[in-house]
């Protein structure tokens, strides 16, 4: 508001401890009569503890809000912003494809879709992997070649590559591929091209899941793609390669064997990536660059159905999700730019035996095969893919609008913007606080305290979620929502909520007695106001693209202001008011709720499989909490227009006391198995046999069991009811002086699943075992140990290494050739081959201080899984699947281990 002058005068008592009662005034001194212009306008009318005012100047602020009204109101406001959100989720595809000659045929693609998935589980080195499937595609491929105009050429190329590298992915490990495959397809046009364009996709798949999503659909979207450019009457202007890689499952080992083996490598200069971090819905842009902002611009000039966001992209980037893509290899190995797109909904059936081709809508084929298509042409007959490299200058602001269109500009532009944006606030909050100034102190007081009372419903109601939280953890009902997410809602939501309400409720009570309803609402608009536009300078100072959020929520309220001035001036927060005020809070309202679901759609499925070491509860309730505290902060003056806010926070309050109740009872159970709509709990069982050698390589411990890991902080809690011999009594110990405890990780997760259990079974037997041997030992002219080893087995086998005190891993044949350790010190090598592979050969240097240990130098072990074939199951494993309830989703396979000293 601005300030105003009208005759007349108003008293107002000083707050805090100097604020005195009516009854008292008599006894006292009279208060100095404050002429009406050194006021806010909107604190005339001040009057009793009653809060009795006159309406001078108020114009109906005596009345205040009604309680109910304001209340269901804003309800009513959330609830019809979410159900515009879940509107513009739904519909996949806006406009359909004529279906003439040249369009994306979703229905061929699901025939695609179908055929690989028919093939069952494909991990890399299996015949489904290695021969199935890779059959089906040069089928394909040829058929599509066929039928291809004279204007274009199909090249097709089989790659079969051997390499090895480092990432620092999961804690750090080190990665060796022999023999995997690729198939790789070049169409060009007729006479060459210099320059390409790649589209990447895998058709393999974890153990026991189908892959319809991760990542056949995007295999099948790829063949179509081909078809419809192959036989386009359009010439390209530039090549488009199609790499269907075998092997990303395998941590992205295919895509690095293309990338830096292959010869057609050379001629891309971007690329897009399809993945996938769920099944079906629309498929998100969530990376791309680096920097090139040439790329996001083709995307939104091209693309029929966008689906995009900066924000994805820095939250990804971050590390929070343990996830990674092609598009890392890409980066860092080929430095080529791209673009990575990925299917989010339903996460909770990713990577298990339900994502099936039945559960991706055709509508999600075919937005996605629209925006390939269109994307890739515009890229083959880009002028700017030649020379891609002169193109790359500065990161870009992108996120599109309810899936309508994308809004991209260069980050420099936004900094530009955000500058802007906080000038006109500071120049909007400095015309309050420094006019008059030492006649305004009242209002800066009130606004300085107003920020400290914000910030402290802020912290006691993420402290008061967090208190629910891990009560709800310690006595063992973790994840109650993950089968009922209204109940987070609930439980978290409201006390978050009312917490904040309580709050304000008692500054309004206790500390603001004698201020008007218009002038404590403004000040509290202008609280929110600040504290968002210090997020936009943080934000900004940080160089994060992210910061167009807090643009959006500092200029419309800011507007919104503006705007509304006049009618609240004349009438209070009646009527018109409030109509026009959440009408101006439309848009940053309604793109908060898009941001909301996004992350509630990508963290809550994660939550389900992020290891026993993250408490879930806790990580939900901080992100509701903050959610809350965003939703709040521009009806906080609402609070304070009203007449009360007994029955909203009793009403909260009895919510979140029923719900915690029935949480604590065990009355939502976190899985479901469902077929509509299944959750299942993911579980890891190897039955293994480990084998311990000393120094001299005699055998000093021998034992075999079913090693059990649950993925998430629950445990076996909701197991041992079905099994009781699970339990506690057989949790597994480290072996302090084994790597990474004497146990046979796949991947080096151990610092994300430290609860596992070790029940005793008989020995395994494979038909194919594994063997490791010293093949030599020497001293080298540096004055280090070369060991050389060699090792044969199945397709996939992990090494583990730990280097004795006074010794250090100087050099091994791996990576580039420096030793990476994984969390903990040790070092983790993932190794995987095909169908056929010779004896994978490696050698470590090792340097020693001082004499020679009398333990050893290093100890170095190797666990050998069996993935696929015949030495997959034992009996003993089969048996205990089958006691396993049906909302159990287990991952199963059989192992050894073998430990040496050297």
């Amino acid at each position: 508001m601005e300030w105003g002058s009208e005759s007349g005068a108003v008293r107002r008592h000083r707050v805090g401890s100097e604020r005195r009662e009516e009854s008292a005034a008599a006894t006292t001194q009279p208060e100095r009569e404050t002429p009406a212009q050194e006021l806010p306008a909107d604190a005339r009318g001040s009057g009793t503890r009653t809060r009795k005012r006159s309406q001078a100047g108020g114009g109906g602020a005596g009345s205040g809000l009604s309680e109910a009204r304001a209340a269901l109101g804003l309800a009513f406001y959330l609830l019809v912003l979410w159900a515009l959100v879940q509107l513009s989720l739904q519909q996949l595809v806006l406009r359909r494809p004529a279906g003439h000659r040249g369009e994306f045929n979703a229905r061929q693609a699901r025939d695609y879709l179908e055929h690989i998935t028919a093939v069952g589980p494909r991990t890399t080195g299996s015949p489904e992997n290695e021969i199935l499937t890779v059959q089906y595609l040069l089928e394909q491929i040829k058929l599509i070649e066929v039928q291809s105009s004279s204007l274009h050429k199909i090249s097709v190329d089989v790659q079969r590559p051997t390499g090895s590298f480092s990432i620092d992915f999961l804690g750090g490990f080190t990665s060796y591929y022999d023999n995997i495959t690729n198939v790789v397809v070049k169409l060009e046009p007729r006479g060459g091209a210099q320059h390409a364009v790649l589209a990447n996709c895998h058709f393999d798949s974890v153990p026991s899941s189908p892959g319809a999503s991760d990542d056949a659909v995007s295999c099948s979207v790829m063949l179509e793609v081909l078809r419809v450019l192959s036989t386009s009457s359009e010439a390209l202007q530039h090549a488009v390669v199609f790499l269907f890689n075998g092997a990303e499952e395998n941590v992205l080992q295919a895509s690095h064997g293309f990338i830096t083996q292959h010869p057609w490598a050379s001629l891309i200069r971007a690329f897009i990536n399809l993945e996938a971090a769920g099944v079906g819905g629309k498929e998100l842009v969530f990376q791309t660059g680096p920097e090139n902002p040439w790329l996001i611009q083709a995307y939104v000039s091209a693309a029929r159905h966008p689906f995009a966001s900066v924000v994805a992209q820095e939250v990804f980037q971050s590390g929070i999700i343990p996830s990674e893509t092609d598009f890392r290899i890409y980066r860092d190995f080929g430095n080529i730019p791209g673009i990575d797109l990925a299917f989010i909904e339903n996460g909770y059936i990713y990577h298990t035996k339900y994502d099936t081709a039945d559960r991706i809508l055709t509508d999600s084929i075919q937005r996605a095969g629209d925006n390939i298509l269109a994307v890739l042409k515009y890229l083959a007959t880009s002028d700017m893919l030649a020379f891609s490299s002169e193109y790359r200058h500065g990161k870009m602001v992108f996120f599109d609008v309810l899936g309508l269109f994308v809004i991209a500009y260069p980050y420099r532009i936004g900094s530009i913007i955000n500058c802007m944006v906080v000038m006109a606030v500071v120049l909007y909050l400095g015309k309050k606080l420094l006019q008059f100034k030492h006649k305004t102190v009242n209002y800066t007081k009130d606004f300085l305290c107003g920020i400290g009372i914000t910030f402290i419903s802020w912290f006691t109601s993420l402290v008061m979620v967090l208190i629910i939280a891990v009560f709800v953890s310690l006595i063992g009902q973790s994840l109650s929502w993950y089968n009922h997410f209204y109940v987070s809602i609930c439980l978290y939501g409201t006390a978050a909520a009312a917490k904040i309400i309580l709050i304000h409720t008692l500054a309004k009570r206790f500390y603001y007695v004698n201020a008007s309803d218009q002038y404590l609402g403004e000040v509290f608009f202008d609280v929110s106001l600040f504290v968002h536009c210090s997020f936009l300078v943080m934000f900004t100072y940080h160089g994060l693209c992210s910061a167009f959020i807090s643009a959006i929520w500092v200029a419309f309220p800011l507007l919104t202001k503006f705007s509304i001035h006049k009618e609240f001036k004349r009438h209070g927060a009646q009527g018109k008011f409030v109509v026009f005020y959440l009408l101006g809070m439309f848009i940053p309202y309604i793109y908060g709720m898009y941001l909301i679901w996004a992350v509630f759609e990508m963290f809550t499925p994660i939550l389900g499989r992020s290891g026993s070491e993250i408490p879930p509860d806790i990580v939900l309730a901080s992100i509701l909490a903050v959610c809350t505290m965003m939703l709040s902060s521009y009806f906080v003056n609402f609070i304070y227009l009203a007449r009360s806010t007994k029955k909203t926070m009793l009403t909260l309050t009895l919510v979140c006391t029923v719900t915690f109740l029935l949480v604590c009872s065990g009355t939502f159970f976190p899985y479901s198995s469902n077929p509509a709509n299944p959750k299942p709990k993911r579980m890891i069982l190897q039955h293994m046999t480990r084998t311990f050698h000393d120094l001299e390589g005699n055998i000093v411990k021998r034992d075999s069991g079913i090693w059990i890991n649950g993925f998430d902080y629950t445990g076996l809690s909701h197991i041992t009811p079905h099994i009781p011999e699970i339990n506690d009594t057989v949790r597994a110990h480290c072996e302090e002086n084994a790597p990474l405890c004497g146990f046979p990780w796949y991947l080096p997760v151990h610092f994300l699943i430290r609860k596992n259990w070790y029940l005793p079974a008989p020995d395994v037997s494979p038909r194919n075992p594994a063997r490791f041997r010293l093949i030599s030992k020497e001293q080298t002219p540096w004055d280090s140990t070369k060991l050389t080893f060699e090792a044969t087995g199945p397709s996939h086998m992990s090494v583990y290494v730990r280097a004795h005190k006074g010794s250090t891993l100087s050099h091994w044949s791996l990576g580039n050739g420096t030793p990476v350790t994984c969390k903990g010190g040790d070092y983790f090598v993932f190794y995987s081959h095909g169908l056929q592979a010779s004896a994978w050969k490696f050698w470590i240097e090792v340097q020693v201080s001082g004499e020679q240990p009398e333990g050893g130098m290093v100890t170095v072990a190797v666990a050998a899984h069996y993935h696929s074939g015949e030495d997959n199951r034992s009996s003993h494993l089969d048996v205990l699947m089958e006691k396993l309830p049906d909302w159990v989703f287990p991952i199963a396979w059989v192992c050894t281990y073998s430990l040496f000293v050297f």
